[in-house]
């Protein structure tokens, strides 16, 4: 084979270097089709072929919208500010700016060698100051809008990061970035009311073209929950503390309250408790070991508040517990119980506190067993009530409606909406972010930032390591703090907490039409033409932080003005992660350093090249799953491609001008062409590859020859897997380039079948094959079946003969 990879793909490189390939044109050039990756964290380790499995797969879909003749945008960029960058500068005894340009520079060599179709021109890095100005200009439009707000609150503190944390960076009580349990402490924090918009996410779920799966966490994550508040006052106070209960069926069963260990109000509901020392130091353990990552949640345990309240259902006084598996975030952080809960009722047993029965299964025998409180029965749905009188008797699902009214009219209750989706705790308490645009002044209070003065750039410094204090290492800067109020002229301070490093991902799709732009953060129509994202690929691990996040964004954005749509992205696909066999645990994981299973994708197209590494990752498996890398799997496509591209190039395969090529050869072009589409069209671009290796197996055993048109088909059709081998046999066999080639499309005639496969048997065993016209007429077919098993058939008497059109012929004969 005359085919060397290494020089093929080189020259091709330096070709498109040159003489760019499916660069996006002006706005409004015809259809468009905006497809995109989640674009990376530049770290120093580089790209692993996790990357290459996403980026070849959008690859695809944006060279075939080429091809298709669409106007593509697919671009590139850099999610360079946060933690992760700014823990991997400190580790190297380096400023995050000067690391992040090297690992950038690193990224964009290896993905040069990828062959994806980048369009480098709208090239972006969410730490340059003219792509942040905006970041900042779009906090100020929350934070006009009443979204963005300061407060003293209990956080997830990480004691390595020294920053504090969102609860979607919470990862199983770890920091979702180092892993180190997490702490909760008090910090002065900027917050965004991301719960404004949670019915408004919610809602835009159900017209996305999005993995269910995704949708599902999303919904969970927002957690809408529709109940009834309870108001009760506390014995002997002036509290009044209300209670959130979305299965209130058997609200005349509660018999104890339980409240969040962390929950601000107990620290005036223990006002004048005697072992108030006590409990609180019990609260402070509890709250600490909640966070922690082997934390057993079934493990219940609580301690009782001294305290009661007044039931106003007429249950008495019922006391106050604080409980470990009651949440301050969740609800209003205080809970009714009863013995209708699993979690109630275990804990009651626990602490030896009274019960009472309020709901009943209709069978009689597992009702007595409920009755002597032996099992919790918790079917609200199905079960029967036994108060309030007016609703004795009756199925909890005939009666939910009802029974709100009656708790509604009789001031028992009120109708609320709850959801466990919580405000973004957006700042961070370190240097490498975007500066919140905002100054404290004595006289004014907090000002925005003018928005003719952004960006507010980041101080060049020496030092920036974390100080571990609640303040951000820019606060030690007076020559960058201390500045003048915009308002009334006198001395003032800017904002020294950053922004976490979701801040520039959550618009960064808004800017790529236009990067350059000065004069706004986005071209209006830019927007009206390119937006929303038609096709958004990268994984799902992003489905709460990211995409919840870039939602948000849009949707206020969309709620201001800025924005002609709400919702960012039309399509999602999530591709799986490439996992690898670790020598170290035996086990099939994830790649990492410290399980030494990592695959490095440099030297992957060193030996094998990027085609044959595109090809692989393709044909690993549904590109939505998990996969093994295996080392003899790459063998096989290596073997295919040396196969494919061995068959094109024999002398013999393209016919000459003159010749005209066999109708058979004609279908099977057209049905590979019709496979390959749909399969792609299903995201299945693992079966279009097999498609193509059976093409091939069948066009070398029958010794097909091609039309020059035909060729061309091909080609094109295998340059969306393999671009370099695609372009360059393109050249060498028919004089062209891949910018002259469009889609090929097949001829619904043509991909017909026309013939039919008869399986022959006699008394239902296969005896031979036949294979006639497609619709042949049953006698003509019967009378050449005949002819195939005469010997089987021989001296027998046939008692009859079961026919099945285009399938089957069975002869039943008397043996």
């Amino acid at each position: 084979m005359s085919y060397n990879f290494h020089e093929v793909e080189k020259k091709w490189q330096q070709y498109w270097e040159k003489n760019p390939y499916g660069v996006a044109k002006a706005t409004y050039s015809g259809k468009k089709y905006y497809c995109l990756d989640m674009f990376p964290y530049p770290s120093g380790a580089g790209l692993h072929v996790g990357h290459w499995r996403g980026y070849v797969l959008s690859d695809i879909y944006a060279r075939s919208k080429v091809l298709q003749g669409y106007n593509v945008l697919h671009p590139m960029g850099w999610d360079a500010f946060g933690l992760p960058a700014e823990n991997a500068a400190i580790k190297e005894g380096k400023h995050p700016l000067s690391v992040t340009q090297r690992n950038i520079a690193i990224f964009k060599r290896q993905l040069r060698k990828i062959g994806a179709i980048y369009d480098w021109t709208k090239e972006l890095d969410t730490t340059d100051p003219n792509y942040y100005k905006w970041t900042q200009w779009i906090f100020l439009q929350m934070f006009k809008r009443g979204l963005a707000y300061e407060a003293m609150m209990p956080i997830n503190w990480c004691p390595s990061c020294l920053t504090g944390l969102a609860n979607e960076e919470v990862v199983n009580g770890g920091c979702e970035r180092c892993a180190a349990t997490v702490e909760p402490r008090q910090v002065r924090q900027w917050v965004l009311k991301i719960t404004e918009y949670a019915e408004k996410l919610l809602q835009g779920l159900e017209k996305l073209d999005w993995p269910e799966k995704v949708k599902l966490m999303q919904a969970n994550w927002i957690g809408k929950s529709s109940g009834l508040i309870f108001t009760s006052p506390v014995k002997d106070s002036d509290l009044k503390i209300q209670t959130f209960s979305a299965h209130f069926e058997a609200c005349y069963a509660d018999t104890f309250v339980v409240i969040a260990p962390d929950h601000p109000l107990l620290s005036r509901l223990l006002e004048g408790v005697s072992n108030r020392s006590e409990i609180e130091a019990f609260c402070k353990n509890l709250t600490t070991k909640r966070l922690e990552k082997n934390y057993d949640e079934k493990n219940i345990e609580g301690i009782f508040t001294g305290r009661y309240i007044i039931d106003p259902l007429g249950n008495g006084n019922l006391p106050i517990w604080i409980a470990s598996f009651a949440l301050a975030d969740y609800g209003t952080g205080i809970v009714k119980c009863s013995a209708h809960d699993p979690r109630d009722f275990e804990f009651a047993k626990k602490y030896n506190i009274p019960l009472k029965v309020g709901i009943l299964p209709e069978d009689k025998e597992l009702a007595e067993r409920v009755k002597n409180f032996e099992i919790c029965f918790s079917d609200m749905q199905n079960g029967i009530l036994l108060e309030p009188a007016p609703f004795e008797g009756k199925k909890g699902s005939d009666v939910r409606q009802d029974l709100i009214k009656y708790l509604v009219e009789k001031k028992l209750a009120e109708k609320k909406i709850s959801y466990r989706l919580r405000d973004w705790i957006f700042s961070r308490q370190r240097y490498w972010g975007e500066p919140i645009p905002l100054i404290h002044c004595a006289q004014c209070g907090i000002v925005p930032v003018p928005e003719s003065q952004l960006p507010v750039t980041l101080p060049d410094v020496e030092k920036y390591e974390p100080t571990g204090t609640g303040e951000s290492p820019l606060a030690a800067i007076d020559s960058w703090v201390n500045t003048t109020c915009p308002k009334c002229k006198g001395a003032a301070r800017r904002e020294t907490n950053t922004m976490p490093q979701w801040a520039g991902s959550c618009w960064y799709f808004l800017r790529y039409p236009n990067p350059d732009l000065t004069t706004e953060a986005f071209c209006q129509s830019d927007l009206n033409y390119w937006l929303p994202v038609d096709l958004y690929v990268g994984g799902v691990e992003h489905a709460i932080l990211h995409l919840l996040y870039s939602r948000f964004y849009v949707k206020v954005l969309h709620d201001a003005g800025f924005l002609p749509f709400d919702e960012p992205f039309t399509q999602l696909f999530n591709q799986g992660m490439v996992c690898k066999l670790s020598e170290k645990t035996g086990l099939i994981e994830k790649m990492s350093k410290s399980k030494g299973n990592v695959v490095n994708p440099d030297e992957i197209v060193q030996v094998y090249g990027s085609d044959v590494l595109r090809m692989y990752m393709l044909f690993m498996g549904p590109p939505e799953l998990d996969c093994q890398w295996q080392d003899d799997g790459i063998e096989g496509i290596k073997r295919f491609t040396n196969r494919f591209i061995t068959y094109l190039e024999q002398a013999e395969t393209v016919l000459l001008a003159d010749k005209k090529e066999e109708l058979v050869v004609t279908r099977s072009i057209h049905k590979l062409i019709k496979e390959v589409q749909d399969r792609i069209a299903h995201f299945k671009p693992n079966t279009a590859i097999a498609a193509f290796m059976e093409w091939t197996n069948q066009a070398m055993k029958e010794k097909m020859q091609l039309s020059r048109n035909s060729m061309e088909k091909v080609l094109t059709l295998f340059s969306i897997f393999a671009p370099y081998a695609a372009s360059e046999l393109l050249e060498k066999l028919l004089n062209l380039r891949l910018e002259q080639c469009v889609w090929p499309t097949y001829d619904a005639v043509l991909v017909q079948e026309t013939d039919s496969n008869y399986s022959i048997m006699v008394n239902g065993k296969l005896r031979a094959s036949l294979t006639v016209q497609k619709g042949l007429i049953k006698d003509d077919v019967i009378g050449q079946a005949r002819i195939l098993i005469a010997k089987w058939l021989d001296q027998k008497m046939i008692i009859k003969i079961i026919f099945v059109q285009d399938r089957t012929v069975n002869f039943v004969i008397k043996e």
